[in-house]
């Protein structure tokens, strides 16, 4: 198989279609070889517009949307990153190159074993990952600290107020909020110390982030 040019094609036909215009996020696609963060009996898939099968029923964003999230967020060269959900760990990748550091919290140990794997391969070695629940960020090893983007992975049913308080002023958030079949990206900026404006970007369906707070919900 031609990976390149299978790179190629998504990047010409999926993700500037998908108003990725950003040259140096297109750039970062062909530098970070996707095809090594899928899973290998995936591998000649790597490049469709697709979810791949991680295990525990868990899915790899499509490419578009993995591109679109590294576009909004825009992490800067001094940023550290918080991601909730590491998945493939590609994602990971694409933040890091971006980025000072990144933090990445995983639920299931043997995919963040994984990750680390393929993160080490890549040569990509200002990552830090852990694995527990990240949809509760007290009860984790980020504790309090602060960080300049975080980006969940799996989608929620509210905005996750609990994760403004590990936001740094002028930091962004990417979550995917709402309930299937109706669900928006959406993008969070702290601008003070109490002070946030919230941007909806798209509509997408991804998989839910294991134990996302719920809403009270009523049945008549």
């Amino acid at each position: 198989m031609d990976f390149e040019q299978a790179r190629f094609n998504m990047v010409e036909q999926q993700i500037r279609t998908w108003e990725v215009l950003d040259q140096s996020v297109l750039e970062l696609l062909f530098t970070v070889k996707r095809e090594d963060f899928v899973p290998a009996a995936y591998r000649a898939i790597a490049f469709t517009d697709m979810e791949i099968p991680l295990g525990h029923d868990q899915l790899m964003m499509a490419p578009k949307l993995e591109a679109r999230i590294v576009q909004d967020v825009a992490p800067l060269a001094s940023d550290h990153v918080l991601e909730i959900g590491t998945g493939s760990g590609y994602l990971t990748a694409l933040l890091a190159k971006r980025a000072a550091h990144v933090t990445s919290i995983e639920y299931f140990e043997d995919l963040s074993k994984q990750a680390a794997q393929r993160l080490q391969t890549a040569g990509i070695g200002n990552v830090t990952l852990h694995v527990g629940d990240g949809a509760t960020p007290a009860a984790t090893a980020i504790g309090d600290n602060k960080f300049d983007v975080i980006v969940l992975t799996g989608s929620v049913p509210l905005l996750p107020e609990a994760f403004l308080r590990n936001l740094n002023i002028g930091g962004r958030l990417f979550a995917i909020v709402g309930d299937a079949p109706v669900m928006k990206a959406t993008l969070i900026r702290k601008t003070g110390d109490a002070a946030f404006t919230t941007t909806e970007l798209f509509e997408t369906v991804v998989l839910p982030l294991i134990h996302a707070p719920q809403p009270s919900r009523f049945d008549f």
